[in-house]
């Protein structure tokens, strides 16, 4: 409105200037024109500065309140100056930090110390929590597969979810409904049975032998009054129940955060995915993808081929114990398959646990058990194995023990589960995206 107004009371200042010449001499008329320049120019100057930067809005001073000065004009570089062009200086800004120093450098290198060895102390404390994470995305890529398959049969995918981990709670159930009945059942005839146990052992001829020289006996008896008298063997004993009862409570409590992370990351693994796309630059997006999508089907498959490969041992390992008559044939046949899931060692960790209890049931039993795992083995090297996996990983031997020796020793048996895929995901990024860009240079 104020410019507005300017405008009004030039038009009418040129309008009156006008007037004038029509009625005044050359020599009036030069010295009007004059006049009427510096108007135009104090109306620019008021309006747009002639430096071109945008005019600061202004309070006349007549509409100022009471005390209070007109709106001053700032300038960063030259203090504040008022409307009246007064400057008031409050000194000159000194020079920026120099990033150079010494000073400077040791107090940032020390502080990315200190952030570096913070972010190392929270992940130790997080150690268990990762290790369910992990546990529970690499279960995510097994089952994902399954997932996957019925999606495409135009299932939804909450549907399908449900279906899968149904599925595996069934695996689940039965694989409990084979052990526990006959540990159970195992467990109270060695309990009733022990005295007898004990004397048999006592009665054998070796066994009075090395008494009657050693005096083996006399030495465990004494060994144990005196335990049994020390008030710190019930303490040891009670301890030890509570830490066992610990640990039974974390195995469970673990066993359902992995289940429940499972659920989750199965129904939303799309936008997960998704998510984890979106930051990769849109340049570089669809070879990220599609190299992701190749590392988590060979995760997937892998495991779901270790699985097979797993319950085929146990399957036949099962059979044949039956046919020996060898006890607790379901319970070795489990942990048969389990033990059949860690790489390289699980099949012979097997073999051995079930020669060890043929061996203690007869001789005759553990020969034919070694007979029978060294046989299986080669088959299953040269025939199944290549079957089931020609499909998944591609590893070459040498990089699969280096491999499974590497995460066996960094993270026990979870290591060694997680090795392999590892190594494939490597293998490809070396073939798919090293090789290719060393080619080019």
């Amino acid at each position: 409105m104020a410019i507005w107004g300017r405008l009004l009371d030039y038009r009418r200042a040129q309008r009156e200037r006008m007037r004038q010449l029509r009625s005044r001499d050359l020599g009036d008329v030069e010295q009007i024109l004059s006049d009427d320049e510096q108007l135009a120019h104090n109306l620019l100057e008021s309006t747009l500065p002639l430096d071109g930067s945008t005019p600061m809005p202004s309070v006349p001073e007549e509409d100022a309140p009471d005390g209070e000065s007109p709106a001053a004009e700032t300038d960063p570089r030259q203090g504040v100056r008022s409307r009246t062009g007064s400057r008031r200086d409050f000194g000159t800004a000194g020079n920026p930090l120099n990033r150079q120093s010494p000073f400077f450098v040791g107090f940032v290198g020390a502080l990315g110390v200190l952030v570096a060895y913070a972010a190392v102390q929270a992940i130790g404390q997080l150690g268990t929590v990762i290790t369910l994470l992990v546990i529970s995305f690499f279960l995510t890529l097994s089952l994902n597969p399954l997932v996957e398959a019925l999606t495409r049969r135009r299932l939804a995918r909450g549907w399908s979810v449900a279906i899968v981990s149904l599925g595996a709670l069934g695996v689940l159930a039965l694989i409990l409904w084979v052990v526990i009945p006959p540990v159970a059942v195992q467990s109270t005839e060695l309990a009733n049975n022990a005295p007898g146990f004990l004397s048999d052992l006592l009665k054998n001829p070796w066994v009075q032998d090395m008494d009657h020289r050693y005096q083996v006996i006399a030495k465990i008896q004494e060994e144990v009054d005196k335990r049994v008298a020390d008030g710190n063997l019930w303490v040891g004993v009670f301890g030890g129940v509570l830490d066992i009862g610990k640990v039974i409570l974390s195995g469970v409590f673990g066993v359902l955060t992995v289940f429940v992370l499972t659920l989750y990351f199965l129904a939303s693994l799309p936008s997960i995915k998704h998510g984890a796309y979106s930051l990769v630059p849109a340049s570089r997006r669809p070879r990220f993808m599609s190299l992701s999508e190749e590392i988590m089907r060979r995760v997937g498959s892998y495991a779901i081929g270790q699985v097979c490969v797993a319950a085929i041992n146990a399957f036949f390992a099962w059979i044949m114990m039956t046919l020996i008559d060898l006890r607790f044939a379901a319970v070795l046949a489990v942990a048969v398959g389990l033990l059949g899931l860690i790489p390289m060692v699980g099949a012979t960790l097997g073999a051995s646990v079930v020669a060890l209890v043929a061996f203690f049931d007869e001789p005759k039993k553990a020969l034919i058990v070694i007979v029978y795992f060294v046989i299986y083995q080669q088959i299953e090297n040269y025939a199944v194995m290549p079957r089931i996996m020609q499909r998944t990983v591609s590893v070459p031997g040498v990089l699969t023990v280096v491999a499974a020796l590497i995460g066996g020793t960094l993270g026990g048996i979870v290591g060694a589960l997680l090795a392999i895929p590892v190594a494939a995901g490597l293998l490809l990024l070396y073939d798919e995206v090293l090789v290719p860009r060393q080619r080019q240079h």
